[in-house]
Protein backbone atom coordinates (compact mmCIF):
# COMPACT_ATOMS: atom_id res chain seq x y z
CA UNK A 1 0.00 0.00 0.00
CA UNK A 2 1.22 3.49 -0.91
CA UNK A 3 -0.14 6.73 0.53
CA UNK A 4 -0.01 9.85 -1.66
CA UNK A 5 -0.60 13.18 0.03
CA UNK A 6 -3.06 15.18 -2.08
CA UNK A 7 -3.10 18.22 0.23
CA UNK A 8 -1.40 21.61 0.23
CA UNK A 9 -0.05 22.99 3.50
CA UNK A 10 -1.30 26.16 5.13
CA UNK A 11 1.67 28.52 5.16
CA UNK A 12 2.55 32.17 5.13
CA UNK A 13 3.79 33.95 2.03
CA UNK A 14 2.74 31.38 -0.59
CA UNK A 15 0.55 32.65 -3.40
CA UNK A 16 -2.47 30.36 -3.32
CA UNK A 17 -5.36 32.83 -3.07
CA UNK A 18 -6.27 36.25 -4.46
CA UNK A 19 -4.58 39.21 -2.72
CA UNK A 20 -5.83 39.72 0.83
CA UNK A 21 -7.44 36.28 1.14
CA UNK A 22 -4.41 34.21 2.16
CA UNK A 23 -3.93 32.66 5.61
CA UNK A 24 -1.91 34.29 8.39
CA UNK A 25 -0.05 32.10 10.88
CA UNK A 26 1.56 33.56 14.01
CA UNK A 27 4.08 31.19 15.57
CA UNK A 28 5.01 31.13 19.26
CA UNK A 29 7.91 28.90 20.23
CA UNK A 30 8.67 27.32 23.63
CA UNK A 31 10.32 30.48 24.94
CA UNK A 32 7.80 32.98 23.58
CA UNK A 33 4.93 31.11 25.28
CA UNK A 34 6.59 31.08 28.71
CA UNK A 35 4.74 34.16 30.06
CA UNK A 36 1.39 32.48 29.34
CA UNK A 37 2.34 29.27 31.13
CA UNK A 38 3.89 31.08 34.09
CA UNK A 39 0.75 33.19 34.40
CA UNK A 40 -1.37 30.05 34.74
CA UNK A 41 0.65 28.78 37.70
CA UNK A 42 1.36 31.54 40.25
CA UNK A 43 4.82 31.22 41.75
CA UNK A 44 6.14 28.99 38.96
CA UNK A 45 9.61 29.86 37.70
CA UNK A 46 10.89 29.03 34.25
CA UNK A 47 13.89 27.27 35.79
CA UNK A 48 11.51 24.71 37.28
CA UNK A 49 10.31 23.58 33.85
CA UNK A 50 12.21 20.94 31.82
CA UNK A 51 14.61 22.86 29.64
CA UNK A 52 13.02 26.10 30.87
CA UNK A 53 10.47 25.71 28.08
CA UNK A 54 6.70 26.05 27.76
CA UNK A 55 4.83 25.00 24.61
CA UNK A 56 4.83 25.77 20.93
CA UNK A 57 1.55 27.08 19.59
CA UNK A 58 0.20 28.81 16.48
CA UNK A 59 -2.53 31.40 16.03
CA UNK A 60 -4.35 31.15 12.69
CA UNK A 61 -6.32 33.75 10.77
CA UNK A 62 -7.92 31.86 7.90
CA UNK A 63 -11.03 31.39 5.83
CA UNK A 64 -12.51 27.93 5.44
CA UNK A 65 -11.38 28.14 1.81
CA UNK A 66 -7.65 28.46 2.50
CA UNK A 67 -5.53 25.39 1.85
CA UNK A 68 -6.92 22.13 0.52
CA UNK A 69 -10.59 22.12 1.47
CA UNK A 70 -13.98 20.59 0.73
CA UNK A 71 -16.74 22.96 -0.36
CA UNK A 72 -20.25 22.17 0.85
CA UNK A 73 -23.42 22.87 -1.17
CA UNK A 74 -24.11 25.80 1.19
CA UNK A 75 -21.09 27.57 -0.33
CA UNK A 76 -22.63 27.43 -3.78
CA UNK A 77 -26.20 28.55 -3.01
CA UNK A 78 -28.83 28.54 -0.28
CA UNK A 79 -30.65 25.63 -1.94
CA UNK A 80 -29.74 22.33 -3.58
CA UNK A 81 -31.63 19.46 -5.23
CA UNK A 82 -34.17 21.83 -6.83
CA UNK A 83 -35.25 23.62 -3.67
CA UNK A 84 -34.00 21.75 -0.61
CA UNK A 85 -32.01 23.82 1.90
CA UNK A 86 -28.36 23.37 1.00
CA UNK A 87 -26.27 21.27 3.38
CA UNK A 88 -23.43 22.83 5.35
CA UNK A 89 -20.12 21.02 5.72
CA UNK A 90 -21.06 19.39 9.02
CA UNK A 91 -24.18 17.88 7.44
CA UNK A 92 -22.61 15.97 4.54
CA UNK A 93 -22.73 12.15 4.88
CA UNK A 94 -19.29 10.91 5.94
CA UNK A 95 -19.44 7.99 3.53
CA UNK A 96 -19.09 10.43 0.62
CA UNK A 97 -15.47 11.05 1.63
CA UNK A 98 -13.90 7.58 1.62
CA UNK A 99 -14.47 6.08 -1.79
CA UNK A 100 -12.73 4.71 -4.91
CA UNK A 101 -10.97 7.46 -6.84
CA UNK A 102 -10.68 8.29 -10.52
CA UNK A 103 -8.09 10.74 -11.90
CA UNK A 104 -8.76 12.57 -15.16
CA UNK A 105 -5.94 14.40 -16.94
CA UNK A 106 -6.86 17.82 -18.35
CA UNK A 107 -3.35 19.30 -18.41
CA UNK A 108 -3.58 19.71 -22.18
CA UNK A 109 -6.59 22.03 -21.84
CA UNK A 110 -5.69 25.75 -21.98
CA UNK A 111 -6.08 28.03 -18.99
CA UNK A 112 -9.65 29.30 -18.73
CA UNK A 113 -11.19 26.59 -20.90
CA UNK A 114 -14.62 25.45 -19.70
CA UNK A 115 -14.83 21.67 -19.97
CA UNK A 116 -18.03 20.39 -21.61
CA UNK A 117 -20.04 17.27 -20.89
CA UNK A 118 -18.75 15.66 -24.10
CA UNK A 119 -15.14 16.35 -23.11
CA UNK A 120 -15.77 14.95 -19.64
CA UNK A 121 -17.34 11.79 -21.04
CA UNK A 122 -14.41 11.37 -23.44
CA UNK A 123 -11.82 11.66 -20.65
CA UNK A 124 -13.67 9.16 -18.50
CA UNK A 125 -13.93 6.73 -21.42
CA UNK A 126 -10.21 7.09 -22.11
CA UNK A 127 -9.40 5.62 -18.68
CA UNK A 128 -11.17 2.37 -19.54
CA UNK A 129 -12.94 2.59 -16.20
CA UNK A 130 -16.73 2.65 -15.77
CA UNK A 131 -17.79 5.27 -13.26
CA UNK A 132 -19.69 3.99 -10.24
CA UNK A 133 -22.02 5.96 -7.96
CA UNK A 134 -20.09 7.84 -5.26
CA UNK A 135 -16.70 7.49 -6.95
CA UNK A 136 -14.50 10.51 -6.15
CA UNK A 137 -13.34 12.08 -9.42
CA UNK A 138 -10.20 14.25 -9.36
CA UNK A 139 -9.13 16.65 -12.13
CA UNK A 140 -5.45 17.16 -12.92
CA UNK A 141 -5.16 20.55 -14.67
CA UNK A 142 -2.38 22.94 -15.61
CA UNK A 143 -2.94 24.72 -12.29
CA UNK A 144 -1.06 22.08 -10.32
CA UNK A 145 2.30 23.12 -11.75
CA UNK A 146 1.55 26.83 -11.16
CA UNK A 147 0.84 26.47 -7.43
CA UNK A 148 2.72 29.04 -5.34
CA UNK A 149 3.32 31.39 -8.27
CA UNK A 150 1.50 34.59 -9.18
CA UNK A 151 -0.10 32.67 -12.06
CA UNK A 152 -1.84 30.07 -9.90
CA UNK A 153 -5.23 31.70 -9.37
CA UNK A 154 -5.58 32.25 -13.13
CA UNK A 155 -4.33 28.79 -14.16
CA UNK A 156 -6.09 25.65 -15.26
CA UNK A 157 -9.29 24.78 -17.01
CA UNK A 158 -12.64 24.83 -15.23
CA UNK A 159 -15.68 22.62 -15.15
CA UNK A 160 -18.94 24.13 -16.29
CA UNK A 161 -22.53 23.34 -15.48
CA UNK A 162 -23.02 20.66 -18.13
CA UNK A 163 -19.78 18.80 -17.33
CA UNK A 164 -20.54 18.93 -13.61
CA UNK A 165 -24.10 17.72 -14.08
CA UNK A 166 -22.88 14.92 -16.35
CA UNK A 167 -20.76 13.59 -13.47
CA UNK A 168 -23.52 14.06 -10.93
CA UNK A 169 -25.96 12.17 -13.15
CA UNK A 170 -23.56 9.20 -12.99
CA UNK A 171 -24.00 9.21 -9.21
CA UNK A 172 -20.75 11.04 -8.39
CA UNK A 173 -21.08 13.30 -5.35
CA UNK A 174 -17.50 14.40 -4.61
CA UNK A 175 -15.13 15.82 -7.22
CA UNK A 176 -11.88 17.74 -6.92
CA UNK A 177 -9.36 19.89 -8.72
CA UNK A 178 -5.79 21.09 -8.27
CA UNK A 179 -6.97 24.56 -9.30
CA UNK A 180 -7.99 27.43 -7.06
CA UNK A 181 -11.59 26.95 -8.17
CA UNK A 182 -13.74 24.18 -9.62
CA UNK A 183 -14.97 26.68 -12.19
CA UNK A 184 -12.73 28.40 -14.73
CA UNK A 185 -10.54 31.15 -13.23
CA UNK A 186 -12.51 34.32 -12.58
CA UNK A 187 -10.26 36.37 -14.87
CA UNK A 188 -11.42 34.34 -17.89
CA UNK A 189 -15.06 34.26 -16.79
CA UNK A 190 -14.94 38.03 -16.33
CA UNK A 191 -13.72 38.49 -19.90
CA UNK A 192 -16.50 36.28 -21.27
CA UNK A 193 -19.12 38.04 -19.18
CA UNK A 194 -17.96 41.47 -20.32
CA UNK A 195 -18.26 40.30 -23.91
CA UNK A 196 -21.63 38.59 -23.64
CA UNK A 197 -23.42 39.98 -20.58
CA UNK A 198 -24.47 36.39 -19.83
CA UNK A 199 -24.55 36.04 -16.02
CA UNK A 200 -25.33 32.32 -16.25
CA UNK A 201 -21.64 31.59 -16.91
CA UNK A 202 -20.59 32.97 -13.52
CA UNK A 203 -19.79 30.08 -11.16
CA UNK A 204 -21.84 27.77 -13.37
CA UNK A 205 -20.11 24.59 -12.17
CA UNK A 206 -20.66 25.50 -8.53
CA UNK A 207 -24.29 26.43 -9.20
CA UNK A 208 -24.99 22.97 -10.64
CA UNK A 209 -25.46 21.96 -7.01
CA UNK A 210 -28.78 23.79 -7.06
CA UNK A 211 -30.01 20.94 -9.26
CA UNK A 212 -28.03 18.03 -7.76
CA UNK A 213 -26.22 18.64 -4.48
CA UNK A 214 -22.54 17.76 -4.39
CA UNK A 215 -19.17 18.69 -2.86
CA UNK A 216 -15.89 19.54 -4.46
CA UNK A 217 -12.30 19.70 -3.24
CA UNK A 218 -10.08 22.60 -4.30
CA UNK A 219 -6.29 23.08 -4.24
CA UNK A 220 -5.36 19.43 -4.47
CA UNK A 221 -1.72 18.40 -4.92
CA UNK A 222 0.30 15.62 -6.53
CA UNK A 223 -2.46 14.42 -8.85
CA UNK A 224 0.12 13.65 -11.53
CA UNK A 225 1.36 10.82 -9.27
CA UNK A 226 -1.97 9.01 -9.39
CA UNK A 227 -3.06 6.29 -11.78
CA UNK A 228 -6.34 6.88 -13.58
CA UNK A 229 -8.16 4.44 -11.26
CA UNK A 230 -7.51 1.65 -8.78
CA UNK A 231 -7.03 3.76 -5.65
CA UNK A 232 -9.07 4.98 -2.70
CA UNK A 233 -9.48 8.60 -1.63
CA UNK A 234 -9.86 9.71 1.98
CA UNK A 235 -10.90 13.37 2.23
CA UNK A 236 -12.98 13.85 5.37
CA UNK A 237 -13.65 17.56 5.94
CA UNK A 238 -13.02 19.31 9.24
CA UNK A 239 -16.32 19.61 11.10
CA UNK A 240 -17.13 23.32 11.36
CA UNK A 241 -20.67 24.02 12.51
CA UNK A 242 -22.91 25.51 9.79
CA UNK A 243 -19.90 26.32 7.56
CA UNK A 244 -19.56 26.53 3.80
CA UNK A 245 -16.35 24.46 3.71
CA UNK A 246 -13.91 22.48 5.83
CA UNK A 247 -10.18 21.84 5.58
CA UNK A 248 -9.17 18.31 4.56
CA UNK A 249 -5.99 16.23 4.61
CA UNK A 250 -6.83 14.48 1.36
CA UNK A 251 -4.89 11.24 0.81
CA UNK A 252 -4.89 8.67 -1.99
CA UNK A 253 -4.42 5.05 -0.97
CA UNK A 254 -2.88 3.05 -3.78
CA UNK A 255 -2.69 -0.71 -3.35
Amino acid sequence: MKLIDLSRPLENGVVADPPGLGPKIEYSDHEQSLPTMLGMFPGLEATELPGGEAWAVEMLTVTTHNGTHVDAPWHFASTMNDGERAWTIDEIPLDWFYRPGVKLDFRDMPDGHVVTAAEMAERVASTGYKLQPYDIVLMNTRAGDAYGSAAYVDSGCGFGREATLWLLEQGVRVVGTDGWSWDAPFSYTRQRFMGTGDASIIWEGHKASMEIGYCHIEKLANLEQLPSSGFLVSCFPFKIKSASAGFTRAVAIVS
